[in-house]
């Protein structure tokens, strides 16, 4: 199965990787969101729910696809281990799919990650080995599985990470089967490219819109070149978003199935974290708000009038660092 220069996963394949994840996930809801600050910003005509998938296992939508991955192993590579790179919410995928299969986990992180996230890995049973930056990171990842014979487990650019993304946006169908309008943050692009392409196949007339931090916008930079390109560095307080590079396949898909593409700023992230915790009293990492700034700013008069579905992508972060972020 390769789903470079392709369409993706069929509507059959999506819904078996569904159930082949059965209740190792959870079906996470689609609240309708009564807010007064979307109203505002939307008109009264619209509706918004929210896709509430910092409330899956692990705190974010990753464990989908790590979760497949893993369960493909064989018994000789579940011998051999897994290997990851990410900042955080990634990695505690990770950690949690490797025990689930019965594996090892070695896992990347960057120095500057949030240390509950370091920790919370440590604590699930994993490896954690510490990287200067996310280039360095990704480099360590790779050599470990060169030189241990781990399965490197990536980010976004797989085809598990696209079936397992793209199960997300089966249960946006079955929740929300009138939705016209879903905005899901990028960070290597998996997650949109997935739910674009599971709403492309089962709702055609839904328009699915990504969002960049400015900080990290490689997806963005990639639709304007017309080809993957990559950051120099991440500038941003959204660390879950910072990849440092688009990649073909997740590119592909997204340029095949996602209707646009806006940057928000961090003061943007800012502000839409301090709206998520006054109307919902969560408490989100920046990445988790990047639906809602969109929806509040760039997008707003697109989705004016709409049915809307922000994605909460997840949430992995103490409380100093929510009040850090929001200014409060």
């Amino acid at each position: 199965m390769s789903f470079i220069d392709g369409d993706g996963p069929s509507a059959a394949e999506i819904r078996a990787a569904r159930a082949r994840l059965g209740s190792r996930i959870a079906t996470t809801p689609c609240w309708t969101w009564p807010s007064e600050s979307l109203r505002a910003a939307l008109g009264d005509g619209a509706r918004v729910s929210a896709k509430l998938e910092l409330w899956q296992r692990t705190g974010s939508f990753k464990v989908r696809a790590a979760l497949l991955c893993a369960l493909d192993l064989d018994d000789a590579a579940r011998a051999r281990g897994v290997t990851a790179v990410s900042a955080g919410n990634h990695a505690l995928a990770v950690a949690y799919a490797a025990r689930t299969a019965g594996t090892d986990a070695k896992v990347v992180m960057p120095k500057t990650a949030d240390p509950r996230r370091i920790a919370a890995c440590r604590e699930a049973g994993a490896t954690v080995v510490l990287s200067d930056d996310v280039h360095a990171a990704f480099a360590e990842a790779l050599r470990l599985a060169r030189d241990e014979g781990r399965r490197f487990i990536h980010p976004f650019e797989s085809e598990q990470v696209v079936l397992g993304t793209a199960t997300i946006g089966l249960e946006i169908a079955t929740h929300v089967p009138d939705v016209e309008a879903v905005v899901v943050p990028i960070g290597g692009g998996g997650l949109c490219a997935g739910i674009a392409c599971a709403l492309g196949r089962l709702l055609p007339a839904c328009k699915v819109y990504g969002v960049e931090p400015t900080g990290a916008d490689t997806m963005n930079k990639s639709f304007e070149a017309g080809r993957p390109m990559a950051i120099d560095a991440v500038r941003t307080i959204a660390d879950s978003l910072g990849a440092p590079r688009a990649e073909p396949m997740t590119f592909g898909l997204c340029k095949r199935w996602v209707a646009g593409l806006v940057r928000v700023t961090d003061d943007e992230l800012r502000a839409a974290t301090r709206v998520l915790h006054r109307e919902l009293s969560l408490a989100v990492e920046p990445a988790c708000a990047a639906s809602t700034a969109a929806a509040l700013g760039p997008l707003a008069e697109e989705l004016a009038g709409r049915k809307v579905v922000l994605v909460l992508c997840g949430s992995n972060i103490d409380l100093a660092s929510v009040a850090r972020h929001a200014g409060a």
